[in-house]
């Protein structure tokens, strides 16, 4: 009779949960760097405040953006302000109204867009914009902890568009000490994990990150 071989069975259970173990917390470790990156790049100005472009793009979403755009194309800095994101049922006239302030000459210079309900939703729709208006340049007019994820949109849709970004700094954000916040860490957060899907996006599409 054969004998019968007998084999040594390394326990795999162990060593496999080691190894999640250490990829999860590589994992973890570099979101966090990345977080902290994120955060504390976040424009604290306006780089350039006096460049003119072809137009002022205000997207909705957060306070002061739409009196910033409005101020800024009564200063002169554009020809014409193009706000995307609006609700339905709100005209110029009743933008004017809530900024309370810009001369009611300038409605004229003002167009709305109602079809976007996300960032990349206003890339779109700007694009669309400035195209039937061909212009080439914009002054991008959002709120600071969100002008990251919008540049990544508005390139990877208008890569040969000039874009002058411009930030604005609600008062109730205070990005130099967002972690002594619980709705600022939340805020940071949120637009973080955006920004690195936008990110993957742009990666998938072939499109270099600027």
């Amino acid at each position: 009779m054969t004998p019968r071989r007998t084999f040594a069975v390394t326990p795999r259970g162990p060593r496999a949960a080691r190894r999640l173990a250490t990829g999860t917390g590589f994992v973890v470790l570099a979101w966090s760097i990345g977080l902290l990156w994120f955060a504390f790049s976040l424009p604290r100005s306006v780089a350039d405040p006096d460049i003119k472009t072809d137009a002022i793009v205000v997207l909705t979403g957060g306070s002061g953006r739409v009196s910033q755009g409005l101020e800024l194309l009564s200063e002169g800095r554009a020809r014409k302000l193009f706000v995307s994101g609006v609700y339905r049922g709100v005209d110029v006239r009743e933008l004017l109204r809530v900024s309370r302030q810009s001369p009611q000459e300038l409605a004229c210079c003002i167009a709305l867009g109602y079809q976007a309900d996300n960032t990349h939703g206003n890339a779109v729709e700007t694009r669309a914009w400035l195209r039937e208006q061909n212009l080439r340049s914009l002054r991008l007019v959002t709120s600071a902890y969100h002008m990251p994820r919008s540049l990544l949109e508005f390139r990877r849709l208008m890569p040969a568009m000039e874009i002058v970004p411009h930030p604005v700094f609600p008062e109730d954000f205070k990005p130099e000490r967002w972690w002594h916040w619980p709705a600022g860490t939340g805020l940071i957060v949120s637009e973080y994990s955006k920004y690195l899907i936008a990110l993957a996006w742009n990666f998938l599409a072939g499109v270099p990150a600027k």
